[in-house]
């Protein structure tokens, strides 16, 4: 590792010191890796990829030192959320709408049926067979 990867390294521990104690001097101070980068005056792919490492334990300091969620990680909590109430709300939309497919289906074939019975005149079976004969 060359001098200016441990430079940044350096600066990016100490961004991390500074943010998680709320004594941020270069950024908002948010919990983020941009403020961490914005903090650090590195580039912030530069932090995402070359120091990943330093990325992921500053999650995971955040997790373990702060009561606080990472701004990501609770946008993220609030969209899985919100997605799953829309699937929920979806799938009880679905089953009345099957429930209405049965019922109008039903619906369907009881006027079909009586439209056809009402056509047709009723005429009784050829093969009825009186029990008793008639008496004269």
């Amino acid at each position: 590792m060359n001098q200016q990867h441990q430079d940044e390294r350096t600066r990016i521990r100490k961004a991390m010191d500074r943010l998680l104690s709320g004594q941020a001097t270069a950024s908002n101070g948010s919990l983020t890796v941009v403020a961490l980068a914005a903090e650090a005056d590195v580039h912030r792919m530069a932090l995402m990829k070359r120091h990943a490492d330093l990325k992921n334990e500053f999650y995971e300091r955040v997790r373990n030192e702060t009561p606080q969620t990472p701004e990501p990680e609770r946008r993220l909590r609030e969209t899985v959320t919100r997605l799953k109430k829309t699937i929920a709300n979806k799938n009880d939309e679905i089953e009345r709408l099957r429930q209405q497919v049965t019922r109008l289906a039903l619906a369907g074939a009881v006027l079909t049926q009586q439209r056809d019975a009402a056509t047709k005149p009723s005429t009784a079976p050829n093969n009825v067979v009186p029990l008793r004969p008639p008496t004269p």
